[in-house]
């Protein structure tokens, strides 16, 4: 009997835990406890990235209304002020418990959402670059340390997958790891969906040379490359003939995952360039719902600050112009040929419209002083005739 009693004691709190297992449903998602860094107070002046690129000159067409952006990365804060309302369901594609993908220890996805979607109201000037879009978290990384697991590319490229059959319209991935095919099976599945997916170019690492970074070097994605305040390229971003497109990468602010505050970044990096983009992405696919991600891409890089020359490894075609990207008349054409990539967009002459019409006053102008010249005699002759019309010279012999 003793060791009968003793073995149900033993067996009374797993059953207790199996009952409150079965009988206590799964908190919501809205209930999901925040995790992470809790950062400081929210900055009082807007950051000098939004003020750079000035998203709100495009919002009055579009604020990225409809439009999903698939974050895959450390997870999403759902709590904070800024993202409240804006972050759906998600998933966890490691090995912490599931929370939906709104769990951020790192504080690094949290900060990446912010940038992309970050809503209007918070009492701060911080905003998102598309206020109306949704966050679809979808997390992988523990943290930000650099890792050659070499489970991690499969990883990234299930959770791609799955971003893609949740309707993601952009993908954004600011992250890097080794290319693998499973990764790039998954790259070319979205682009193939219609997806956009957007990527870091890469960090240099100390005495490390520019390699390619992936998931960014693959065909079809848009590299994207970090600028500071002067639009001069950020020494720590990698340089490559695959880079597209630049935006701010240095003295970056964004939320924080745990609380009201905000985390700084003052090292920046292509992470939080790549998620400018995927904003200003997100405002191209709500205005111009039709364009394929090739379109999209083109249409991003034909109309960014582009630097002297063009293009070059550094910031590729330029730094993202939001206005620009949303509201430009780029042609009949709604996607560049297979394969290319836009040239330099041209500069616009402020003078344009005052030269055409000098053009035409001076051509108007020298077709009077023909006709003048012309009728002179004509008046000359009336005049000694008191205007009288003329007799018919009569024939010889008449």
């Amino acid at each position: 009997m003793t060791g009968r009693a003793g073995l149900q004691r033993a067996a009374l709190p797993a059953l207790a835990a199996l009952l409150a297992t079965a009988v206590v449903p799964p908190a919501p998602a809205s209930a999901t406890p925040s995790c992470g860094p809790t950062g400081s107070p929210a900055p009082t002046a807007a950051p000098w990235a939004l003020t750079r690129l000035d998203p709100g000159a495009a919002w009055r067409v579009t604020r990225g209304e409809g439009v999903t952006v698939a974050v895959v990365d450390s997870g999403v804060s759902a709590t904070h002020p800024l993202l409240r309302g804006q972050v759906r369901p998600g998933r966890d594609f490691n090995a912490l418990p599931p929370n939906e993908g709104q769990c951020d220890a790192a504080g690094h996805g949290t900060i990446v959402a912010g940038i992309i979607a970050g809503r209007e109201g918070t009492g701060s000037p911080f905003t998102g670059v598309a206020p109306a879009a949704q966050i679809l978290p979808v997390r992988v990384l523990p943290d930000t340390r650099r890792t050659n697991d070499e489970g991690l590319p499969a990883q990234i490229g299930l959770a791609i997958r799955w971003a893609v059959d949740q309707g993601a319209d952009v993908i954004n991935l600011s992250l890097v790891t080794l290319p693998r095919p499973e990764l790039a099976a998954a790259v070319e599945y979205a682009l193939a969906k219609g997806v956009v997916v957007v990527a870091a170019a890469g960090n240099r690492q100390e005495q490390q040379q520019d390699l390619p970074a992936y998931p960014a070097a693959y065909p079809g994605v848009i590299a994207v490359a970090g600028v500071d305040a002067q639009a001069g390229h950020v020494g720590s971003s990698v340089s490559g003939d695959y880079v597209d497109i630049a935006a701010p990468g240095l003295d970056i602010v964004g939320p924080a995952p745990r609380g009201e505050g905000y985390l700084a970044e003052p090292q920046g990096g292509t992470s939080f360039a790549a998620a400018y983009v995927s904003g200003v992405a997100a405002l191209v696919r709500a205005a111009h719902p039709d364009l394929t991600p090739d379109g999209v891409a083109y249409r991003l890089t034909r109309t960014a600050d582009n630097p002297p020359d063009g293009h070059n490894a550094e910031v590729g075609y330029g730094v993202v112009n939001p206005y620009r990207a949303v509201t430009s008349v780029l042609g009949t054409r709604s996607d560049p040929p297979p394969g290319a990539l836009a040239a330099p967009a041209p500069l616009r002459d402020p003078l344009g419209w005052q030269r055409a019409v000098a053009v035409w006053v001076a051509a108007a102008g020298a077709v009077l002083a023909g006709v003048l010249l012309a009728a002179r005699p004509i008046l000359a002759r009336g005049r000694r005739r008191g205007w009288r019309p003329g007799r018919r010279p009569t024939p010889a012999g008449g």
